[in-house]
């Protein structure tokens, strides 16, 4: 039987941080992200915290993943409408984008079914390239 501190609904305050997190930054974040954003206020929450309780809201539909070529996961909230991505070279960080592109399936060669699309902007975000 599992322990109490392992069962995945459970709404400790660490937990309830994490959640936090994600919805304050509202944009993908990786798991040292979370736990920078976690841990401030909340102290004891370590990156083993993390990486538990993501798993786990990834798990309940709470969390959905964001894939990045060549890059480690980040997670986002679930459930939001269709949307793309910004990945700032500078600071790392990803931003999500609102809208999508038309006219995928016509990029398709002949004879190919279009089933689906990632699209990805690279570049500096605002806070970067004010830094400058």
């Amino acid at each position: 039987m599992p322990s109490p501190d392992s069962a995945p609904n459970r709404n400790t305050r660490q937990r309830r941080a994490i959640r936090d997190a994600f919805v304050t930054a509202d944009r993908p974040l990786n798991p040292n992200e979370v736990l920078e954003l976690a841990a401030a206020g909340h102290e004891g929450i370590g990156i083993a915290t993390v990486y538990r309780n993501i798993k786990n809201l990834v798990e309940e539909g709470w969390l959905t993943t964001v894939e990045l070529p060549g890059e480690s996961a980040r997670y986002e909230l679930a459930g939001k409408a269709h949307h793309h991505h910004f990945h700032c070279k500078q600071c790392g960080k990803v931003y999500e984008l609102s809208g999508c592109l038309s006219g995928f399936k016509a990029m398709a060669p002949e004879g190919f079914e279009v089933t689906g699309h990632e699209v990805l902007l690279y570049g500096v975000c605002r806070s970067c390239g004010e830094a400058r």
